[in-house]
């Protein structure tokens, strides 16, 4: 890779650089990782082995101006400069918080003045699991100033999925909560540490001033209490900024890579997909999902609005916050819309100040959509995957029809093809695998075995399955990758089945994805149990992967015990068979049925 060095952006503040800071800084860094001062298996993100694209390809994206040189962390920075006094916000019963972006960005800065004098800079990982709190924010500025690559994960992971990302990203940093509601994030970690060697530092985030840490963790206000880095370090926008972790085909989680290039042009490309507003928009993703990052951290600041965000979803305290803070609120996957919707406070003064919804990252009902519209709600439906964040999508003005029955149009620089079973171009209305290319496409996994998803002119197979009509536009009907999309969240069905496996009494076990008006979906397991066995119930099966560990969001909410389920002429289980029997059914509710 050629490396290319963007332009040392101004700082925030100016303020006179303190000792130690120059601009060898970074080659100083790197020095102390070449000389082997950094644990054993700690990864240099510069060089993961990234997908094959052609350079005809590159050529297009710098030539149209999709790919610039300027980084994430330059591209904050300046979003920053130029809007200081937005407004920042923490909604939550435990840690509300308020300030300015300035303010927010100012402790970000410190933060990762912090994190170099641990020796931490291009090139290291640094991994946060944090609630939507400041301090998540912060991190997340913080790290991108600093040159190191970024890995989100989801705050309500448990250990089995922290162990395996910590693992496989070569993370030297994590930034973590002491606690959060249920959840003791230390006591887990104290677990796992020895067997996470790449580790070396532990900063966390106290829920109460001055509680003890154990041994070997470090304050969060105290790493970040220091001189601030300057500004932005200077690094090559083709390395990777962001890892996001989602579930897939394979049972562990797959580290999907985001370039400087890929992100800043996402941005772009989103914002100039949606209709102007003058209100800021109260965000419950989590910012460690690409939804929350998104919508959360990255675009307020373009559009020059203040950031909201609310560490626990209650729709209740959502609709207080939307008059309160003159607020729109409701995009994302489909929950988040239909959770205001059926809450009973809803009421028209909350309509009027969601004009318009934005949902992606789960299925989404026509029944959803045609409920929104009614009071007054314009919804479109958005396409998209963490590896290719936004491939079709809708215009708020758009033909009804088009914005309620199908995913929309190809986006701003994205090409779509529709290939059939034999690799041939799939016609109008005919089903075919979606393959998709663009400048906001990855630049490919942690795990170089998985890049095969990519071709080696571009296109990334999704392994979804759709069609395109006359106009372009793309309604998804079913897909060859095996997860579910539970409120914009993927699971592994291929994780769910290995636990279940275990399962006393089960002789074969297949977990689909139900549809679901709330959620959009969630996970359906179907049972063939041994013979002269009793059969589980569904509270059987979640007290078993309570037991083993796996992540409650991760549990399937209805189980159908059959005699025996559907096959290939070679015995393989037919899915999609599975699907589309449910889907058929219509959603029918966490239940356990008989078959």
């Amino acid at each position: 890779m050629t490396a290319r060095r963007g332009t040392p952006c101004r700082p925030l503040v100016e303020k006179a650089r303190p000792a130690g800071w120059s601009t060898g800084y970074a080659a100083h860094v790197h020095d102390r990782r070449t000389e082997g001062e950094t644990a054993r298996g700690a990864a240099d993100a510069r060089e993961w082995p990234l997908r094959a694209l052609p350079e005809a390809l590159r050529d297009r994206y710098r030539s149209s101006g999709s790919w610039t040189d300027e980084t994430l962390g330059a591209f904050l920075h300046r979003l920053v400069v130029r809007h200081p006094r937005l407004g920042f916000r923490i909604w939550s019963r435990t840690r509300p918080f308020e300030d300015d972006l300035g303010g927010v960005y100012r402790r970000a800065l410190g933060l990762a003045g912090g994190l170099a004098r641990l020796g931490v800079g291009p090139g290291d990982v640094v991994a946060f699991q944090l609630p939507n709190w400041a301090e998540a924010v912060e991190t997340f500025y913080g790290v991108t100033a600093l040159g190191a690559t970024l890995v989100p994960i989801v705050h309500f992971y448990g250990p089995k999925e922290l162990r395996y990302i910590l693992n496989e990203s070569g993370a030297r940093v994590l930034v973590t909560a002491d606690r959060f509601g249920r959840q003791d994030f230390l006591a887990g970690l104290e677990e796992l540490r020895p067997g996470l060697p790449a580790l070396e530092h532990v900063v966390v985030v106290r829920g109460e001033a001055g509680a003890p840490l154990p041994a070997g963790v470090q304050a969060f206000e105290a790493v970040a209490g220091g001189p601030s880095l300057p500004e932005p370090m200077p690094v090559d926008p083709d390395w990777p900024a962001v890892v996001g972790y989602t579930s897939g085909t394979t049972a562990a989680p797959k580290g999907v890579i985001h370039t400087h290039r890929s992100l800043v042009f996402e941005v772009g490309q989103l914002a100039a997909n949606m209709p102007p507003s003058e209100r800021a928009s109260l965000i419950g993703a989590p910012v460690a999902h690409a939804i929350g990052m998104l919508g959360g951290v990255l675009l307020p600041p373009y559009h020059g609005r203040a950031v909201h965000l609310i560490d626990v979803w209650e729709p209740e305290l959502v609709l207080r916050a939307m008059l309160e803070a003159d607020l729109t609120s409701g995009t994302g996957s489909t929950y988040f819309l239909t959770s205001l919707l059926d809450a009973k406070d809803f009421g028209p003064e909350h309509a009027k100040r969601i004009p318009w919804a934005g949902l992606g990252g789960s299925p989404v009902p026509v029944a959803v959509s045609e409920r929104a519209e009614a009071l007054g709600i314009s919804v479109t439906r958005n396409y998209g995957s963490t590896e290719h964040p936004s491939t079709t999508g809708s215009k708020a003005d758009g033909p009804r029809d088009k914005r309620h029955r199908t995913d929309g149009r190809a986006l701003p620089g994205v090409e779509l093809r529709l290939v059939d079973a034999e690799g041939r171009e799939a016609g109008v209305g005919e089903p075919g695998e979606i393959w998709s290319r663009g400048p906001d496409l990855c630049a490919g996994y942690t795990d170089p075995r998985l890049n095969e998803a990519f071709t080696p002119d571009g296109w990334y197979r999704t392994g979804d399955v759709g069609i395109l009509d006359a106009e372009g536009y793309l309604t998804i009907t079913d897909r060859l990758k095996d997860i579910i999309i539970r409120g914009g969240e993927n699971v592994s069905a291929a994780e769910v089945e290995e636990v279940l496996q275990r399962l006393p009494g089960v002789a074969e076990v297949a977990v689909v994805a139900a549809p679901d008006p709330r959620l959009g979906e969630h996970g359906c397991a179907f049972l063939r149990i041994l013979p002269e066995t009793a059969a589980p119930d569904l509270a059987a099966l979640r007290a078993h992967l309570e037991a083993e560990g796996l992540t409650r969001q991760k549990w399937p909410e209805e189980l159908r015990v059959v005699s025996e389920l559907p096959r290939t002429p070679s015995g393989k289980i037919v899915k999609a068979e599975l699907r589309r029997i449910l889907r058929e059914e219509g959603a029918s509710g966490p239940v356990t049925r008989g078959a």
